[in-house]
């Protein structure tokens, strides 16, 4: 009877086996994807503005559902069919799961900070790209033992290499439109270098995110680094421009994106089950028809983003953000309090310790880390 009661311990977890840390990590931010959109599907009281009456039949058709279960996975398939199942998704403020920023201002450049550093930083009041004083958790890691030249950030928007301070950092960057220049490129980059200057960007800062995430793949299959950061942002450029329909489909082919470097990493033996994913933003977005392609924080309207000094309070939902991860140190569920209350600021610490690594070697007044991690 002992053995069998120890037995029936084990059984339901009462002994926990120690979890061995991945040894590789994938963090991915989508520049402005609303939580809405995330945890509801496309929204009616946006596409049944005026302006899209001419799309709105083929939106419907694309990812309309007789749920908003069924319309957030046509949105986002491979969010919510692996993700979800597999791992966590924080920020959904319909089932009492809530994240924000903690910086004031509610727009890029602040918002990335705050992801890669662990804190925001008042000095940081524009998007202009001025190299980041602070250190980012990717700056940190690439110091660190084991994690030397395994760094690697590919990013849509052409700032980044300031926000990751790429002078100070050494990190590899490719951003905006930049091509590929690592040594020995593959006859895809060439290619992908060649199309970039074919193939004109609706913005004259930020290219289509297809270059972003082909560039990234390529770099993996030739350098396979431990880190990697890959920033997208579609979405916000679309949002800012009022086309609604472009802003669904740019979220759809990032989730696409994210997938194919997903399957990617899980076919080469250093990354197969041994790599977390961690997806997130940089802000939210206005949280009405009359908002949904603006953020910023009163104190933005009074400053940088003067143009939206309309909105006289800021654009209201702008600071709420929301977070998906998984892999095998990622919890798969949490209780409904421990969903409460989290910020942007507690990423960099999550994703230092998803790594198995101290948190507070890398700095001692950070957001703590998100309670996803699983026990050690």
């Amino acid at each position: 009877m002992k053995y069998l009661y120890v037995y029936v311990l084990l059984y339901l977890g009462f002994f926990n086996e120690p979890v061995m840390a991945a040894d590789n990590l994938l963090v991915v931010s989508l520049d402005g994807l609303r939580w809405q959109e995330v945890f509801r599907g496309y929204q009616d009281d946006v596409l049944n503005l005026e302006d899209f009456e001419g799309s709105r039949k083929a939106i419907v058709q694309e990812f309309a559902g007789n749920t908003v279960q069924e319309k957030r996975n046509r949105l986002l398939p491979f969010l919510w069919q692996v993700v979800a199942k597999q791992g966590i998704l924080l920020g959904d403020r319909d089932n009492h799961s809530s994240m924000q920023l903690t910086n004031h201002l509610w727009f890029s450049y602040p918002g990335y900070n705050e992801l890669l550093t662990g804190k925001a930083d008042p000095k940081i009041d524009s998007n202009h790209a001025n190299d980041n004083a602070n250190v980012t958790f990717l700056e940190w890691l690439n110091s660190q033992s084991g994690y030397q030249n395994q760094v690697a950030a590919f990013a849509s928007w052409d700032v980044f290499p300031a926000i990751i301070n790429r002078k100070r950092s050494k990190i590899p960057i490719n951003a905006g439109f930049e091509s590929a220049a690592w040594p020995n490129l593959s006859e895809k980059a060439k290619w992908l270098n060649a199309l970039q200057k074919q193939i004109p960007s609706p913005w004259h800062n930020v290219r289509l995110d297809a270059f972003t995430a082909g560039f990234a793949q390529e770099y993996i299959l030739q350098h396979q680094p431990k880190v990697i950061y890959l920033a997208l942002g579609e979405t916000d450029d679309f949002a800012h421009q009022g086309n609604y329909p472009e802003y669904l489909r740019g979220a759809k082919r990032a989730d696409q994106f994210i997938a194919k470097i997903w399957e990617l990493l899980q076919s080469i033996e250093q990354y197969q089950g041994n790599t977390n994913l961690v997806i997130t933003v940089d802000h939210g977005r206005g949280n009405s028809a009359n908002t949904w392609q603006h953020h910023a924080s009163a104190k933005a309207v009074k400053g940088y983003l003067h143009g939206l000094n309309h909105f006289e309070n800021g654009i209201p939902g702008a600071d709420q953000v929301w977070l998906a991860a998984m892999g095998p140190d990622v919890k798969t569920s949490l209780d409904i309090k421990q969903q409460q209350d989290l910020s942007l600021n507690q990423v960099a610490a999550t994703a230092i310790q998803l790594l198995n690594l101290d948190y507070q070697q890398f700095s001692t007044d950070i957001g703590q880390p998100l309670p996803i991690v699983k026990q050690r």
